[in-house]
């Protein structure tokens, strides 16, 4: 059978930017809005347009997509600028950069599926790496879709796949409910502020500590293929 398509979450998955992403988000905000951002909605598991719009409700404003779009365009502005700023102070997670590679050696495609808007989301890998094997065309963004459910069957109809061909990976209730219901198996981590528990509570099937073990990561994927 064929393996996969790997659907990689970003943050607190294959990296940790240790406060930098805020900051940026932070300077964003301001630009577009015009007001310093004294609080910052929820963001773990949340796509990017739900957050400033949140984070924008929070300081009393009512924003719309052209907005957003302009957040979104100043918010990867930031994250070119200041690359270095992130490449010093965040960085990939243990095993994150040897999974990618072992995964793209075992044949596996690998995509995102993240709440990042797509600059975003590729300049974040690039600094640390972490680009070389995503198929950028099949993931889905912060930008395409309010809800991970959302974005998870949008990924499938940009591959031309069915959920049975997939398989999630992510640190978060949320990305354990965007695989959930649309169908695609999840494999959840540990490594963000979700706890193993919180994880296995949300109904994914297998948790993960940390990325680190290489070879079971790779055996669990083509395991995943041969069970279709």
């Amino acid at each position: 059978m064929p393996l996969p398509l790997v659907l990689w979450d970003i943050d607190h998955t294959l990296i940790d930017t240790r406060g930098v992403g805020r900051n940026l988000s932070s300077s964003a905000f301001e630009e577009v809005t015009g007001q310093p951002m004294r609080k910052q909605a929820k963001i773990d598991g949340i796509t990017e347009a739900v957050i400033f719009r949140e984070t924008a409700k929070l300081h009393g404003l009512t924003t719309n997509r052209q907005d957003f779009e302009r957040f979104a365009q100043a918010l990867t502005d930031q994250h070119v600028q200041r690359a270095g700023e992130l490449r010093e102070r965040g960085h990939a997670l243990p095993g994150a950069a040897a999974a990618l590679d072992a995964l793209a050696a075992a044949g596996v495609e690998q995509t995102v599926v993240t709440g990042n808007v797509l600059g975003v989301a590729e300049i974040k890998l690039a600094v640390f790496g972490l680009d070389t094997h995503i198929l950028w065309s099949v993931g889905a963004y912060g930008e395409d879709a309010d809800l991970r459910p959302d974005l998870v069957r949008l990924s499938l109809s940009r591959a031309s796949i069915t959920a049975e061909d997939a398989v999630l990976i992510g640190d978060t209730p949320a990305d354990v409910e965007g695989g959930l219901k649309t169908g695609v198996r999840v494999i959840g981590v540990a490594t963000g502020r979700s706890t193993a528990d919180d994880l296995r509570a949300a109904g994914a099937p297998v948790v993960l500590a940390d990325l680190t073990d290489t070879t079971g990561l790779v055996g669990l994927i083509t395991a995943l293929g041969r069970t279709r």
